[in-house]
C-alpha cells in the first residue's frame, strides 16, 4: 500500500467517483482517502460489486456491521487477492439537526474507540482470517454523526436517530497481512501460557474483549491452545510476528 496522508477531510474535499453519487458520505470519503491513480470504483464481479479494484486486488470498504459481508467475501477470495477497510471512531462529534436539518446542538462524544474495538468485527469473519489473499486495514478516524428526530415513535425507540456520519479526520490506519500481525494485539510482556483473563488484564480491557481476540487468534492458527485449566483456556503464540 502506498502512503495515504492523514489530513482532515470535509464532504467538499471527496471527488465525486463513478458510482459514488447515492452512497453515505463516511464511505464515499473513506474511498476517496483509499483511492490511488488508475484505481477503477463500482467494478462488477462475479455477482457483486466492488468498491476498488487496484490491478489485481480489490478493496472493499465496510462502514457498518461485517456480518453482511460475509458472503461477498467469500466469493471474491476465491478468485482474487482482497483488502478490507474497517474505520474505527477513536473521536466522534454528535450534532443534532431538526426536521428542516438546521444545526441545533454539537457536542464530543465521551466514547473513544481504539485499534482493538476491531476484533469485535473480526469474528464475524473468522473463518476467512487465515487466508493468504486476506488483509485488513484499519482506519482510526474523527467522525461526525448527524442525528435527527425520528419520525416513527415506536416503544423503546429513542427520539433520535442517525441520519448520517461524516468523515472529519483520519487519525492513523494499521494493516494486517499475515496472521503472525495480528499478534501486536498481545502485549510482548504477556509470559505464556496465558488465559483471557491474563490477556484482559494485560490489555485493561473487560474479558470479553480479551475473548474476541484469543478467539481470532486462534482461528487464524497464530494462539495455540496448550490445555484447559479451571481458570481457562491457555495459549501460547503460534508466530514470532
Amino acid at each position: 500500500m502506498a502512503h495515504r496522508s492523514l489530513t482532515p477531510m470535509s464532504e467538499q474535499s471527496v471527488r465525486p467517483h463513478i458510482g459514488t453519487l447515492n452512497e453515505k458520505p463516511l464511505h464515499a470519503s473513506l474511498k476517496a482517502w483509499m483511492s490511488e491513480p488508475g484505481d477503477e470504483f463500482e467494478v462488477h464481479i462475479g455477482g457483486f460489486v466492488a468498491d476498488i479494484v487496484r490491478g489485481s486486488l480489490i478493496i472493499e470498504i465496510q462502514t457498518g456491521s461485517t456480518f453482511p459481508l460475509k458472503r461477498k467475501l467469500h466469493a471474491l477470495l476465491k478468485h482474487h487477492a482482497v483488502h478490507l477497510v474497517i474505520p474505527i471512531a477513536q473521536q466522534k462529534t454528535i450534532t443534532a439537526i431538526d426536521e428542516a436539518g438546521n444545526e441545533i446542538g454539537s457536542r464530543k462524544s465521551p466514547k473513544r474507540g481504539e485499534l482493538l474495538d476491531v476484533f469485535d468485527q473480526l469474528v464475524n469473519l473468522r473463518d476467512l482470517l487465515g487466508d493468504a489473499n486476506f488483509s485488513i486495514e484499519v482506519v482510526l478516524i474523527h467522525v461526525e454523526e448527524i442525528r435527527r428526530p425520528r419520525t416513527t415513535r415506536r416503544r423503546r425507540w429513542k427520539d433520535w436517530e442517525v441520519h448520517e456520519r461524516r468523515l472529519i479526520e483520519v487519525f492513523d490506519h494499521v494493516s494486517f497481512h499475515h496472521p503472525g500481525d495480528f499478534l501486536a494485539a498481545i502485549p510482548a510482556t504477556l509470559e505464556e501460557p496465558f488465559t483471557t483473563a491474563d490477556l484482559s488484564k494485560a490489555i485493561g480491557r473487560p474479558r470479553r474483549v480479551a475473548q474476541q481476540i484469543a478467539y481470532c487468534l486462534r482461528e487464524m492458527d497464530a494462539l495455540a491452545v496448550v490445555d484447559r485449566k479451571r481458570e481457562g483456556i491457555r495459549y501460547v503464540r503460534s508466530f514470532n510476528g
